[in-house]
């Protein structure tokens, strides 16, 4: 009885080892177990397939499968690394690695930079920032008028792009960000700190022995 997941019979599709993830991201082999038990229940909670899809991640955010949101569609574009259109376990570990409060502020800054780089062109232009700012603003529930947004869209761009060529680079995106901290607070998530604490249930026994206690 546990929830070791070292039989095959047990695996998903692009299921990675613990140890193989543990050294790529800031998870221990352990967490990465939990990782897995909270993965396949998201991804069998409406297609009993072991993959994420759009639908599941929908439904894990929101409690529903209908209520769509461009920021929620972006996050599952890039946990999506392999761009099929589902997120398998590994995809799912690696991402959210990035969440974790010890993951490198690079990696956050670099994360939400794609975030805001809507037509993946390498650079962020007016009319994106102002799609992802209401999203945003969906997202938290806040109604805002036109021009007071178009204001905080107006002030955030200038400030950012100090080139001043009408779009904002990887160089000036992260000036900007390490100057506005608040702007990556959201990629931060404290509870994956120790995940296994944070969902005691999900680890029952394991078979791996982390090298650090």
């Amino acid at each position: 009885m546990g929830c070791t997941i070292s039989k095959k019979s047990e695996r998903t599709p692009g299921y990675e080892e613990p140890n193989v993830l543990a050294a790529a991201t800031p998870f221990t082999a352990s967490e990465i177990e939990a990782l897995y038990v909270l993965f396949k229940k998201l991804s069998n909670s409406i297609f009993a397939d072991g993959l994420i899809h759009k639908e599941e991640f929908q439904l894990a955010l929101f409690r529903s499968r209908n209520r769509r949101n461009l920021f929620a569609d972006r996050i599952f574009d890039l946990f999506d690394i392999k761009g099929n259109g589902v997120i398998e376990f590994g995809e799912f570990v690696r991402s959210l690695g990035v969440f974790h409060p010890d993951a490198p502020i690079e990696d956050k800054i670099a994360f939400a930079f794609r975030l805001y780089d809507l037509r993946q062109i390498g650079y962020i232009k007016r009319e994106e920032l102002k799609e992802m700012v209401l999203a945003l603003l969906h997202e938290s529930d806040l109604v805002l008028a036109e021009d007071i947004v178009e204001t905080i869209v107006d002030k955030t761009f200038r400030d950012a792009d100090t080139k001043d060529d009408g779009r904002i680079d990887l160089e000036e995106w992260k000036d900007f960000v390490l100057k506005n901290p608040s702007l990556i607070r959201n990629m931060t998530l404290p509870y994956l700190k120790d995940i296994t604490l944070a969902f005691p249930s999900f680890i029952v026994s394991s078979e791996y022995e982390d090298s650090e206690v």
